[in-house]
This record gives C-alpha cells, structure tokens and sequence, in this order.
C-alpha cells in the first residue's frame, strides 16, 4: 500500500512507540492515515481537550502536564506520551486538563479509530486499560502538596473503640479503662450511636473532686456536647478542631457510630512518621540511645508512605535519606567523642544505601575512605570511628552486614591509593569474587566527609570501567544469572518447599536485575550516576537506551518495588519481620498481569544486555 511521505514520517514515530509497535503493518498505517496534527504553544491550557469529540492525544515534541480540576499534577509527559485516553475507555466527561510547559506537536486519534485498534488488538487495549489503572493508582506521585496536610484521620493506625453504656457505673467504666490502657470511653445509645463521652480528667473533676459515689451512672458525668470528625478529614483539620476547643480527645465516626478514638498522642506520633520532623529530631540526639529511640518511628514513616501513595522511587530516596541522617548523626558524635580527624577522610555508602533506594530491610554496606597522608599509627583512630558508627547503626536497627561490607573493617577502611588499587583489580581482573562485589561497590557515594576525596576515587573508576569490554562482559555474564522468575508458558516459578513455599523473591529476580542493567549501562559510559532511574535515563541521552526501553525499565523498576514495599508494609503492619517473598496469588489479577508484564520488560532488556557486552568474551 503506498502511502503519502507524511503519513509515513507518523507511520515511523508511532511504530517507536509502545503499544503501537504491537500492531500490524496495516492497523499502524490506519492509524497513521486518520491522524491529524496539531501544534500549541507553551502556556496553553484551554481548547486542547475537547470536550465535546474526546480523542489520544500522542505527544511527537514538546512537554505537556495533565492536571484535574483541582489543578494536581497527575502527569508529565515528554515525546512517546500519551493523554486523553481515560474518557475514550471509560466515556465518562473529560474532566482534566493538559497544559504545554514547551511548544509541542501532538498527533490527534480519534474516539473511532482508538477504539478499532482496542479492539483489533488485545496488546494495545490492554496497554491503555493499564495505563488508566495505573494514574489512578498513582495520582498523588506528582502532587507538590506538603505531605501532612494530606493525611487523612483514616490512614492514622487506630484502634478498635472502647465503649460503654449510660447506665455503666463510673466503678465499672474505671476498671474497663485500666484493663484496656485507655484514657477514655465513648459512650453509645441502644442504636450504637455516640452520645457521650468519659475521660480520665472527668473522672477526677466529676466524681473525686465533687464527691461522688462509685456507683454514679456515666448519663450524670459525660460530656455531651461533643466535637467529632470522619475519618475522610484532614489530620490538619483534626489539630485546628482539638486545639481551638482545647480539647485532648476526639471521636472519629461514621454515620453518627464511633469508628476510633483520635488522642493528642496519636497527632504527635503522625508528626513523627514525617520525614522531615525525623531529620530533624535526628540531628538534636547527641547519644545512640536517642537516635535508637527515634529510628523506632522509621517502619510508621514507610507505612504513612505507602498509605499516601508516594511513588516507591520518592518512598527509597525518603528513607535513605533518614539513613544518611543517621549516619552523619553517628559520625558527629564520635568526632565529639575523638576529636578532630588525623587526617581528611569521607565516609562512604554502598548498594541500596549509596543507590537511594532502601526499603523495610537495609543492613549496612559502608566504608572508609581516608586521605593518602594517613600514617599506620593514624589507623586506632579510623577504627574507633568506624566501630562507633558501625555498632551505632546496628543498635538503629541497620544490622551488622553478613558479608562484613562495613568501615570497620579492614580491607573497607583504606586510604584512597588502597581503595584505587582494589577497585582497579576488580575491574582489570574480573574474577568471580569481584563481579560479586560490583553489585555493591559500584553503587558508592560519599555521605560525610571530604567530597574532593571521594572524586578523586569516583574518577578512577569511572575512567577504568567506561568502555572496558572484558570487564563489562563479564559483568554482563554474571547479572544474566538472576532472571525473572517466570517459565516457558509465562507462568510464575515460584519456591516448592521451605519457609517461602509459593513465593517468588521480588528483589532477587526482579529488583536485581533491573539494577543490574542499569550499572552496566552507567559503568560502559564512565557515568557518575549510581541511582538507577537516572543512570537509565543517562543511558538514554548517550544514545545507549531508546526512551521506550528506558520508559519501560523505569516503570517495571516502580512497580516491582512498589509490590515490595506494599508487601513489606503490610508485614509491618501485622507485627511479622518484613522480608521480600512475595505470594502472587494475593495479587488481584490485574496486578498479577501487570508483574508478568513487567518481569518480560526485564528479560527483553537482559537479552538485548547480552548482544550489546558479551562480545568481550567471545
């Protein structure tokens, strides 16, 4: 079929893109045929989605944001993207609104022929029916709002009410209350409905100090004209109600029917789980047995995340930056303790740490990196500082690592001609022990200390490794060992036995591997980079990775680790150690689709790692 030289040139830009590449020759020049094209200059906002004729809009240059009618940013979107298609699926009214950042070029299909090609193929309607389910999952990952004025009473962790009768006794109500370690009661009428409430102040107040009897009803003491709140309010909106009333406890309810109890406490404790009242507790504890008694707040911080819906990428960078207070916390109390250095140092983090990418579990990988003008008699004191910090950070609950990855000690506490020497070896001398450590090693960044030091090794490195193709073969060789767990019929092999029967380990097959690609892609173009979605897109702007292999590794990286992280959350939540087993059949079955989806973006990018590196061994 001859087609026009335009048509073409939009034939060749959709077939780049995901799902249209999933389409046949003859459905893409359709699709390609019916376009029609549209510029916009930046700053417009009206007339862009039509209201009246809803269509896809496909993004071919320039930078658009889709925002509700709130004006939340629900997306960005660059070359490749996409907007408009919720209402062609579900035919509700458009109610968001796009925006150009920079002056752009769309292509415009419409609502017909958008749902022709639904329905011509399953790839391309099940792309975009995960697409919708996906920004309503994760609307709030944009959204530039201070982070405790959109917590809900709800996420707070509440317990089951404790309530009690009119006609109760304040003898009986007073042993209910010590029994149950509770400062209060809610009182209910015969349909359940809240109608009072008793509180340790009126048992003092209105029975001791007036004299009364252990056999007065609860009708003579309670408060009844009572402020409550539903738990769809803002804790905000909670604060401003107990503060302007002066009062320390509030009923949460639903339809008039106490659902829990909100106590000055509990405001206080949500303030702990934000991660920047933790910095900042952090930095006022000048012993570990403060920040112990702080780093017991972390797991609410990564429940209070995940209940907001932050995106897994923010909820690693939040937490490792909890850490990296830690740390530097540590390390200015054991220079209090020591005095001023000997000579300059920096301290250095590996693996999830030094990637900004923690979770629940995070044992350490550290070291010490200290200046060449070091003398033998300078290393008592390296020591003592590694030992504080190592030892400091364990009792936070980061355990002692169980391959001894950590500054104290001594082949990870070098001077810098040691740590180049040794990273050097890995690099011209692959053995297997070092491919092993090139998971861990390579991911480094300096937390405390001296910069200049650390550059200088990071320089090293980077100039040894780019283009290095027997070491960057065989480090491919080595990261094709952890595939994802799914078989010949893309079904998941999951463990047969043992404490994880029926599970598949999310952060060895699927986390690992993306990782894996990452570094090999930053190590081959001596990339400083070591957080692995900017070393993709790093990837991208050398002309490494196309931006749709880049666009699915970054979003199969967030969806294996949100799973994770939701996984672990709920494990915390329950009391259990969190781990990264994950059972498949508590997935729903969209969720289920979604991971084999995300695990074949994996296999496809291991495949194409395999023909770009592993030259160097032929």
């Amino acid at each position: 079929m001859t087609v026009s030289v335009e048509v073409a040139a939009v034939r060749d830009f959709l077939a780049e893109c995901t799902p249209f590449d999933e389409l046949s020759d003859d459905q893409l020049t359709l699709a390609a045929s019916r376009v029609q094209i549209a510029y916009y200059r930046a700053g417009e906002s009206a007339g862009i989605l039509d209201y009246a004729n809803p269509c896809l809009f496909v993004v071919r240059s320039g930078a658009f944001e889709v925002r509700n009618n709130e004006g939340q940013l629900l997306d960005r979107l660059e070359p490749g993207g996409y907007f408009g298609y919720p209402s062609l699926l579900t035919g509700d009214e458009i109610t968001n609104r796009a925006v150009v950042i920079e002056d752009g070029l769309v292509y415009q299909i419409d609502a017909e022929t958008f749902q022709q090609l639904r329905t011509v193929s399953r790839p391309f309607d099940r792309f975009f029916n995960q697409a919708h389910a996906k920004r309503l999952r994760h609307a709030v990952r944009f959204r530039e709002q201070n982070y405790q004025l959109t917590r809900r009473v709800g996420d707070l962790p509440a317990r089951v009410p404790v309530t009690a009768r009119p006609d109760q006794t304040v003898s009986e109500i007073a042993a209910l209350m010590t029994v149950e370690r509770v400062s209060s009661v809610m009182v209910i009428d015969e349909d359940g409905q809240l109608c009072g409430l008793v509180t340790d102040r009126d048992l003092r107040a209105r029975v001791v100090a007036a004299k009364r009897g252990s056999d007065t009803t609860l009708a003579e003491i309670m408060t009844i004209d009572l402020s409550s709140i539903s738990a769809e309010s803002l804790v905000f909106e909670a604060l401003l109600l107990m503060t302007e009333h002066n009062i320390h406890h509030l009923p949460v309810t639903a339809e008039g029917k106490p659902v829990s109890m909100l106590t000055t406490t509990d405001l206080v404790k949500a303030q702990k789980s934000d991660p920047v009242f933790l910095i900042g507790e952090i930095g006022h504890q000048d012993t570990v047995e403060g920040l112990q008694q702080v780093a017991r707040d972390i797991p609410e911080l990564l429940r209070s995340l995940i209940r907001a819906e932050a995106s897994a990428d923010q909820i690693g960078r939040l937490l490792t930056t909890v850490t990296d207070a830690l740390t530097r916390q540590l390390l200015k109390q054991a220079l209090a303790k020591l005095g001023e250095p000997p000579v300059p140092f920096a301290w250095l983090a590996f693996g999830s740490q030094g990637r900004r990418d923690q979770t629940a579990i995070s044992d350490q990988d550290n070291g010490l990196l200290i200046s060449d003008a070091v003398t033998r008699g300078d290393d008592e004191y390296f020591l003592a500082l590694a030992r504080y910090v190592n030892d400091g950070l364990n009792t936070c609950g980061y355990m002692y690592c169980p391959g001894d990855i950590m500054a104290s000690t001594d082949d990870w506490r070098q001077p810098l001609v040691g740590w180049k020497k040794q990273f050097l070896r890995w690099i011209n001398q692959p053995s297997s022990k070092a491919l092993m450590h090139a998971s861990i090693f390579f991911d480094m960044r300096c937390v405390f200390g001296d910069e200049k030091l650390f550059k200088q090794l990071q320089q090293t490195v980077c100039e040894a490794a780019r283009g290095n193709e027997i070491f960057l073969a065989n480090l491919t060789a080595n990261a094709l060992k952890l595939t994802p767990p799914m078989g010949f019929f893309k079904h998941f092999v999951l463990e047969h036995s043992g404490e994880h029967k029926n599970t598949l380990d999310v952060k060895l097959r699927g986390i690992m591997p993306l990782n894996d690609i990452a570094r090999i892609y930053a190590l081959s173009m001596g990339s400083e980079q070591v957080h692995t979605l900017e070393r993709l897109q790093e990837a991208v702007d050398r002309k490494l990775l196309t931006l749709k292999d880049a666009r699915n590794l970054t979003d199969a990286h967030e969806f294996i680790s949100r799973l994770r992280l939701e996984h672990q959350g709920e494990q915390l939540r329950e009391g259990h150690k969190p781990d990264n087993h994950l059972n498949p059949s508590s997935l729903s079955s969209l969720s289920r689709h979604q991971l084999r989806d995300a695990f074949a973006v994996v296999t496809h990018a291991q495949a194409a790692l395999r023909l770009k590196f592993t030259h160097g061994l032929m």
